[in-house]
């Protein structure tokens, strides 16, 4: 982060009194905790605010108890007098298809830690090295002079709890821990939370999670780890998209594991045929560089793409961008 571009963001917001906060299609604890913590250090400030979200999916069920029923599923008719602030964002395409969103916006700034963010905004706030976007908001909050809540520190412990795997990923720094600490002198309720994000699951999303072990196949060793999901299992399992928000995290558990896909067919037709996540269990192994290769992107360990491609086709992709990527690796898979 540089100073100037900071300030930049700082001086935006505080000269702008109405705002759209986004976030990405399908988000997770950072995009919705991020978007809500900075509503509400705006909402704070006397600035009017909307929150926006592409798509019609609802939101996965463990962040019920954050205060987003107000997100709004349709453009405001006067976007053109707003700012758009998005919030953990790589790419404008995974804002959604609506075009006029940034378009018709007074001024797009776009704040996120994604590596490879293609700077979309009129204004960037791109910080590779934080642990979140969550951790950016905090900052951008405290060069506003907003005094945190407990709603804002709940919002903010939400999004840097879930992007560093509970403290546990490699990007887990000296600045997010005393930030959690700071959150939680400033009220966020840490055994609330860690309830209902990690031991509130719905059984269908249980057994989705068993479809997806079940369908998973191992490569080399089982140094690569591939599984699917298709319309079927998440019909069968009584789960919608969101449910599949943190499998990927239990099949990258798996002992040996350098690489693991999760390949799903969204339940709900329209849009891309399969959206694939990846995540690197080790960090020896970008995967944003292999979501590139297919248009998507995210971070060194953890990102994703769309494809047309069928499963096998999906799976021998990310096979042979693992060969690639190791220099190691045989064309069989077993089960």
């Amino acid at each position: 982060m540089t100073q100037s571009d900071f300030a930049a963001v700082v001086e935006a917001l505080r000269g702008h009194d109405t705002f759209v906060v986004v976030t990405h299609e399908n988000p997770d604890g950072d995009a919705l905790g991020s978007m809500l913590g900075a509503t509400l250090g705006l909402r704070a400030l006397g600035k009017d605010v909307v929150m926006y979200l592409s798509g019609e999916l609802p939101l996965p069920g463990e962040y019920g108890f954050l205060a987003l029923d107000d997100v709004r599923r349709d453009i405001p008719d006067d976007i053109g007098e707003r700012l758009v602030l998005a919030v953990d964002c790589a790419n404008e395409r995974r804002l959604g298809p609506e075009a006029e969103l940034l378009e018709r916006a007074k001024l797009v700034v776009d704040v996120d830690h994604h590596h490879d963010n293609t700077r979309f905004g009129t204004v960037n706030l791109v910080v590779a090295d934080a642990s979140s976007t969550a951790e950016i908001v905090r900052d951008i909050l405290g060069g506003l002079d907003v005094a945190l809540t407990p709603a804002i520190a709940e919002a903010l412990y939400v999004g840097l709890v879930t992007d560093t795997g509970r403290f546990q990923y490699s990007n887990t720094t000296p600045k997010s821990l005393r930030l959690a600490a700071e959150l939680v002198e400033a009220g966020a309720d840490v055994h609330t939370i860690f309830r209902a994000v990690y031991e509130t699951v719905q059984f269908a999303k249980l057994k989705l999670l068993a479809r997806a072990l079940e369908n998973a196949r191992l490569y080399d060793g089982g140094k690569l780890v591939v599984a699917h999901l298709d319309r079927d299992d998440f019909a069968n399992a009584g789960a919608e998209e969101p449910f599949s928000e943190g499998i990927i995290d239990y099949l990258r558990a798996a002992e040996g594991a350098e690489l693991v896909a999760l390949i799903r067919e969204p339940p709900t037709p329209g849009g891309p045929k399969r959206r694939i996540s990846l995540r690197s269990s080790t960090g020896a192994i970008d995967v944003s560089a292999i979501a590139r290769l297919s248009g998507g992107g995210g971070h060194r360990q953890a990102a994703g793409f769309s494809s047309e491609g069928t499963v096998e086709e999906i799976s021998e992709f990310v096979h042979r961008a693992f060969v690639d990527a190791t220099g190691e690796g045989d064309a069989a898979a077993r089960s």
